[in-house]
């Protein structure tokens, strides 16, 4: 669960610092304000791209932190930095991580469904991806995607000694310059993160002798050192166990604790004698990091892919220059390639088909709850295996979400017949089916409510409301049937100070929250009508909470006429 996020010069938010609750948390605020910035925000702290357009103008790094209580009790500490020259350091529990890192992390913590996002169903293309998601195809669709390249590779090696004479040596050529500038550098795995690791200590080195030797003084060899301290400390303790037991675990622990300490105390004493501090190696550091960020841009974007990249113009080197016996060895590995990948692509096939029927189903008993309850749903997947030109690292099958949304009609393909509004639901659906049901987990809607309104809009609410039960639910809407069902409720505003536009958070409660539900009703034009309105469909919210707790009819009544007085 998301407990706290501290941002500082991110685009329009100058400096901001928002705690959230459990529960179903709604953000309002109007276009423009900011709100879809603090989406942006998280989405960095679990591994999203950065980008140097994010930081404030005039600013030089922008920082994202962030507290996350995990399922099992723990407190996670995130923390993303972004260079006005677009480097990005990542830290987790203050330790250096790589957005791979952060990726993993995010994925056990954050489920981030970005505006827009429905949009994906009207390419068919994405949908085996989304049958894949919600039946927890991890292992199989890794696989297949393995194999895949594989085969890709293999056929391709093979197609590459069946050049002509003169395309073979421009492209021998080509692949041997390229190969020679990777060869330059010879960049290792990992090498840019110890060199940023090392870079930030060797930038920090006169800072770093300074605290090493005072902390050794303090500790082993200056005046009043604790070390010294602690032998007194240590005999009252042992004087205290001969008369009350209850000390003896302490004594007990004394060698463990002094040898800690005493190797501490080594650690600093030699720390700042083996740093290297010089000008010069600082300079190497920098030259061989910009010499890798040439190659992750071109070969990129990530080291590990620098590496495969050489690899794979080392194999297609050694094909294009491969005789007959080669091209025997070849054609068996393409053969041998293609065989694993079909038949590891049926095995996933047969499982999506299983999956969707499930899914269809599911969709349809979620759809009754989001004002469609006609609507019928069929996931078609047809499997090619025997046409290589249609595989794909997502398998042999064609996957495509067919509707039907009103009785009477035929089944057509969603992308074809589907309004906004219905697509927005539908991914809400899909997307509630597809998370895992961990206590504690976090989702997060960017304006899921496009294209609704009316009826459709307070059954997306009441979705939202109940999922709000089971998981920590934050919601950017611009509708007030969905404002109203938050049990907490933040407002995003924008304000310009000394010719600064800046972002601002609020907690409304009560009167304030009344207010903005009714500015979402009418505008600008907020009678005493609109007032009421709003304060009624906040008092139903509550009403609702009630009976899920259990309260009995006649004292869910009681409350709310007590509630309307009061107000």
């Amino acid at each position: 669960m998301l407990r706290f996020l501290a941002i500082r010069h991110l685009a329009v938010i100058d400096h901001l610092e928002v705690e959230f609750v459990p529960g179903l948390t709604v953000l309002t605020g109007e276009t423009g304000a900011g709100k879809s910035m603090l989406v942006e925000a998280i989405d960095l702290l679990v591994g999203g791209r950065a980008s140097a357009d994010l930081v404030r103008t005039g600013e030089d790094t922008a920082t994202i932190q962030a507290i996350f209580d995990t399922a099992d009790g723990r407190e996670v500490i995130v923390r993303r930095e972004i260079s006005s020259q677009g480097r990005s350091r990542a830290f987790i529990d203050d330790a250096l991580a790589t957005s791979a890192a952060l990726r993993e992390l995010g994925a056990s913590l954050v489920d981030l469904h970005g505006q827009h996002e429905h949009q994906t169903l009207l390419n068919p293309q994405e949908h085996a991806g989304l049958v894949d998601a919600y039946a927890g195809h991890v292992d199989l669709t890794a696989g297949v995607r393995e194999l895949f390249a594989g085969w890709r590779a293999a056929a391709s090696a093979l197609e590459r000694t069946r050049l002509s004479d003169r395309e073979k040596a421009a492209r021998i050529e080509l692949v041997s310059f390229q190969v020679a500038e990777l060869d330059r550098v010879a960049p290792k795995a990992g090498e840019d993160d110890q060199l940023l690791a090392e870079r930030q200590v060797l930038a920090n080195a006169d800072r770093l002798v300074r605290l090493s030797t005072e902390a050794y003084a303090s500790l082993y060899d200056g005046e009043g050192a604790a070390l010294e301290a602690l032998a007194v400390v240590w005999k009252r303790v042992a004087d205290l166990a001969a008369i009350d037991p209850r000390f003896q675990p302490y004594v007990d622990q004394r060698d463990e604790v002094k040898s800690r300490l005493e190797d501490l105390s080594f650690m600093l004493r030699s720390y700042a004698g083996d740093l290297d501090a010089s000008p010069e190696r600082l300079q190497q550091v920098e030259d061989r990091l910009a010499a890798i960020e040439r190659l992750k841009k071109k070969h990129g974007p990530s080291l590990g892919e620098v590496i495969a990249t050489r690899q794979a113009y080392q194999d297609e080197l050694a094909a294009l220059q491969a005789g007959d016996e080669r091209v025997a060895v070849l054609e068996r590995e393409a053969a041998a390639s293609a065989r694993e990948f079909r038949t590891l692509a049926l095995e996933l096939s047969a499982a999506r088909k299983a999956a969707g029927t499930r899914l269809a189903r599911a969709l349809e008993a979620a759809l009754v709850h989001l004002a469609m309850p006609h609507s019928r749903v069929d996931v078609r997947v047809a499997a090619t295996p025997d046409q290589p030109d249609t595989w794909s690292a997502l398998g042999v099958d064609a996957v495509e979400f067919f509707l039907s949304p009103n009785p009477g009609e035929d089944l057509r393909p969603l992308a074809r017949i589907a309004s906004g509004g219905e697509l927005s639901r539908i991914m809400l659906a899909l997307k509630t089916l597809a998370t895992p049901d961990e206590p504690g987990r976090t989702l997060i809607f960017d304006e899921v409510d496009s294209g609704i309104g009316g009826a459709a809009a307070d059954a997306v609410g009441a979705r939202l409301q109940g999922l709000g039960e089971r998981f920590q639910v934050l919601c950017i809407t611009h509708l007030p049937q969905i404002a109203s069902r938050g049990s907490s409720h933040l407002h995003i505003a924008k304000q310009v100070r000394a010719g600064r536009t800046l972002t601002v958070v609020a907690r409304l409660e009560a009167d304030a929250r009344e207010l903005e539900v009714a500015r979402m009703i009418a505008g600008d034009a907020v009678t005493p009508q609109v007032l009421a309105s709003a304060r009624d469909m906040l008092a139903a919210r509550r009403t609702g909470e009630r009976k899920a707790k259990g309260e009995s009819e006649s004292t869910v009544r009681a409350k709310a006429k007590g509630n309307r007085r009061g107000a």
